[in-house]
């Protein structure tokens, strides 16, 4: 398993060992000695969540105010621009985002930790999307930053996705801010 540190501190991208052949590969998408010792994920995971999207959907910016969740997100069909960005005022990376390529070809798995904001647009015709949380999802403590937002300034990979309305009427980083 090979580890990459991002700017954010504690997200990381992660490539994960696949061992394959002429008849398919394996690969082990989580193990918890393991993703402690080289990862540095020390949280527990308490729920997995899979969702299905089409070419140019965008979910997110999501995270949780008081049950922050974090997250080890990875793509088993298609492709996805998956983005983590901090919107923690006191943080030294405050409004600083990373954004990486996750597919079923690359292997690649990027972890979110808690507290901050996550979301992907999906490049492919459709995109499978994994990710492992490490609490509980609670639809009364979610907060949804603007995708488009102004001050994180994220380079999508395309300018006129498909947002849930939910999503449209996210904050901005200042609205959350104040």
């Amino acid at each position: 398993m090979k580890v990459t540190e991002t700017d954010l501190p504690g997200a990381v991208i992660i490539e994960p060992d696949v061992f394959g052949d002429e008849r398919g590969f394996f690969k082990e998408t989580y193990h918890e000695e393991r993703y402690k010792s080289v990862a540095g994920i020390q949280e527990k995971f308490v729920q997995d969540n899979f969702s299905r999207s089409s070419l140019g959907v965008l979910r997110g910016l999501h995270m949780q105010r008081s049950k922050p969740q974090g997250k080890l997100v990875s793509v088993s069909h298609g492709e996805v621009f998956d983005v983590a960005a901090d919107i923690d005022e006191k943080s030294s990376t405050f409004g600083k985002w990373v954004g990486v390529k996750l597919s079923a070809e690359n292997h690649l798995q990027l972890y979110v930790p808690p507290g901050y904001a996550h979301g992907f647009i999906v490049l492919s015709s459709t995109a499978d999307f994994l990710y492992k949380c490490t609490d509980f999802y609670d639809p009364s403590d979610e907060l949804t930053i603007r995708w488009d937002d102004p001050t994180l300034n994220i380079k999508w990979p395309a300018s006129n996705p498909r947002v849930s309305e939910k999503d449209s009427k996210g904050k901005t980083l200042k609205e959350f801010s104040a």
